[in-house]
């Protein structure tokens, strides 16, 4: 009966075309994205530029697959849960929010591009 059904398993997987290994490659370099985009953000110390750069660093995580996303989200959701309880306002998290929900959506982050930020980022 184990073997039925771990055989079924093994028959789904393949059928749906689950690449489940490819995943926790996708979200280490998801998160690596995501820190990249920080650095830009903290070397470029352009005003108005933090909603760009959320949105750039969720956008090339997403863009690694289902586990650059997943990173993208957690890293996210968890940046701006640190950042409500060090009494950052509540508009400007859900702000953050919105951009990081646009890049992982596969939106283009320039629409969050502040003018004159050097073509660099």
């Amino acid at each position: 009966m184990k073997l039925i059904l771990a055989g079924i398993v093994l028959i789904l997987i393949v059928e749906t075309n689950a690449q489940w290994y490819k995943f926790p490659v996708e979200a280490a370099q998801g998160a690596g994205d995501m820190w990249r985009a920080y650095s830009d953000m903290r070397e470029a110390n352009w005003i108005g530029a933090d909603k760009y750069f959320h949105a750039r660093g969720n956008y090339d995580a997403a863009q690694r697959g289902s586990g650059g996303r997943w990173a993208a989200e957690v890293i996210s959701d968890a940046r701006e849960w640190v950042q409500e309880k060090m009494g950052h306002g509540a508009e400007d998290s859900e702000a953050d929010q919105n951009a990081n929900r646009w890049g992982r959506e596969g939106r283009d982050p320039n629409h969050f591009r502040p003018a004159g930020l050097p073509g660099q980022y």
